[in-house]
């Protein structure tokens, strides 16, 4: 049984849709609040703080897409599971950048909405648990980077990494469990003077998955949008 100390505020116009997320939030003994529209979800989070929040796109008046910034300013830590009709790659991309940390599209199974929403809760208390890494190094499941020697190493075995591999690999660690954008993975590694585009990325991630050995299975690809790591813990 989860902690009943995780709120989750859904925000979902169409009522039989709402009431089944909630339904199915609350067997697993999360606290539910229910909006049908932006607006009622922002007067909502002005009242009180949220664990997560599952966000409708296509709400009436404001559209989800436009609040999630909002939302993350509001509560620091809070995750955003954005559940929408639209499945077409560019959709996903601008919810993702908006700052969704995931998303599921309708129709859903119920037993994969709630297993997105326990892995979100799981990210959030690894991102909470994590040393702040003032020392410019971060350690994730047995890897470690170095920022300042832009080193790496993984169970104390040091690996050798080209200047691209380390940056890329380095934007991923850094924001684990959250889908980076192609788009995104470029801005990150050019001013190499290379010319950097979509396919690059692939050969990088390529690469970095056959150096990494059984750590490079934790970068999931997520088709048609980007890359991220996945941080499940049993």
């Amino acid at each position: 049984m989860a902690d009943n100390s995780v709120h989750v505020l859904v925000v979902e116009d169409e009522q039989e849709i709402r009431e089944l997320m909630a339904l199915h939030l609350l067997r697993q003994g999360y606290r539910v609040t229910e909006c049908a529209s932006a607006e009622e979800a922002l007067n909502e989070m002005n009242r009180q703080n949220y664990s997560l929040f599952v966000l409708d796109w296509m709400l009436p008046g404001l559209s989800g897409v436009d609040i999630v910034d909002k939302i993350k300013a509001k509560n620091t830590g809070a995750s955003v599971l954005m559940v929408t009709a639209k499945t077409e790659p560019q959709d996903i991309v601008a919810g993702l950048e908006k700052g969704a940390d995931d998303y599921m599209t309708k129709p859903f199974n119920p037993s994969v909405f709630i297993a997105r929403i326990k892995a979100l809760l799981r990210r959030s208390q690894v991102q909470a648990a994590a040393p702040a890494a003032d020392d410019g190094e971060v350690s994730l499941l047995g890897l470690k980077i170095n920022f300042k020697s832009y080193e790496i190493s993984y169970n104390g075995e040091p690996l050798h990494l080209t200047p691209s591999e380390f940056k890329l690999l380095g934007a991923l660690v850094q924001n684990h469990g959250c889908v980076l954008t192609r788009e995104q993975l470029i801005e990150n590694i050019q001013g190499e003077g290379i010319n950097v585009v979509g396919r690059t990325i692939d050969t990088h991630v390529f690469g970095l998955r056959k150096k990494l050995g059984e750590w490079g299975d934790r970068i999931e690809t997520i088709r048609g949008v980007g890359y991220r790591v996945k941080v499940d813990i049993a």
